[in-house]
């Protein structure tokens, strides 16, 4: 049978995400009623919120906390207290909501399942990131977007233009000077380090040829923003020379650029990402922290630069 879904690209996104949720919910369900265990894929977002709380929850207060809709968490509840996995009880504190908890079997169900969600975790991790190694990160990105314009917004504004992160190719050469070398030499009061000389003027020697990578970052076609990933050994790579122009350092074009450089480095299966910083850049600071890299003793592979006042790494984790 032709997939005619598959064929219409973009506008068939939700639904292609909806059948993978319902193909995969349903292998679960097989999985659980062959070994016995009394329980549904769909029940787990709402099992896990309750076990998780350390008071009963009402409906919205679920909701919220898994992101489905109030009707969604009512039917999955009921379903649930069908099966005797969790008890409904008047809220005390409000007539117009009820207080929902597990039950004695739901809360006893716990040990049976934990070594069935391993299972299954290990499977999806396999299948999943056979999409992409960062497959986690990249839903994460996904549904930030979301939640920040949503899908009728975007279309009533119309084509807006959106920032695109690109690779390296010669005829952006130029533009890595223009945008971290003249920070740089601004920042340096006009005195760059003989690294700087070389891989400001020759990102593809510097990165590309040591098994690295240069980005860019492209608004209206016009380039606004640049970070260089430089490998340090075969499981190893920090990223430098990172730069957004001033003027739209709010758009979150810094975070694109990162991102990228953290999805590259799952897809060459490395271990760790670093980074070398200067007391003053207060806001990048913030930034890395959020992202998740924390202060570290550099690695040998690295060549420090006397301006560094700071050393960074997020551990990355990969699998083959």
């Amino acid at each position: 049978m032709i997939d005619n879904i598959s064929r219409v690209g973009f506008l068939a996104g939700a639904t292609r995400l909806r059948r993978i949720g319902e193909k995969l919910q349903g292998e679960g369900d097989k999985l659980y009623a062959e070994l016995g265990i009394d329980f549904k894929a769909t029940w787990f977002a709402t099992y896990y919120t309750l076990l998780q709380a350390i008071k009963p929850l009402t409906m919205q207060e679920i909701a919220a906390a898994i992101g489905f809709t109030h009707i969604t968490v009512k039917n999955i509840v009921r379903e649930m207290e069908q099966n005797g996995i969790v008890k409904i009880k008047p809220n005390p504190g409000d007539a117009r909501s009820k207080h929902v908890a597990l039950t004695t079997k739901g809360q006893n169900l716990l040990p049976k399942l934990q070594p069935v969600w391993q299972s299954i975790s290990n499977a999806l991790e396999v299948m999943l990131t056979s999409g992409h190694p960062d497959f986690i990160n990249i839903i994460a990105r996904i549904e930030k977007e979301t939640e920040k314009i949503s899908l009728v917004q975007r279309i009533a504004e119309g084509n807006k233009s959106s920032v695109n992160i690109v690779d390296y190719k010669p005829t952006l050469k130029s533009h890595f000077f223009k945008l971290a070398g003249n920070w740089l030499l601004d920042m340096l009061d006009g005195k760059l380090e003989k690294e700087d000389e070389f891989s400001l003027k020759n990102p593809d020697k510097a990165y590309l040829e040591t098994g690295g990578f240069v980005f860019f970052a492209l608004l209206e076609n016009k380039v606004v923003g640049c970070v260089a990933l430089k490998r340090l050994s075969e499981d190893k790579f920090e990223f430098c020379k990172l730069y957004v122009h001033p003027e739209i350092r709010k758009e979150g074009i810094a975070t694109k650029l990162i991102e990228r450089c953290i999805s590259r480095c799952k897809e060459n299966y490395a271990s760790e990402l670093w980074l070398q910083t200067t007391n003053a850049l207060k806001d990048a600071h913030k930034l890395y922290d959020k992202l998740g890299f924390s202060e570290q003793k550099s690695t040998k592979e690295m060549h420090i630069l006397k301006r560094t006042q700071k050393i960074m790494c997020l551990k990355l984790s990969s699998s083959r």
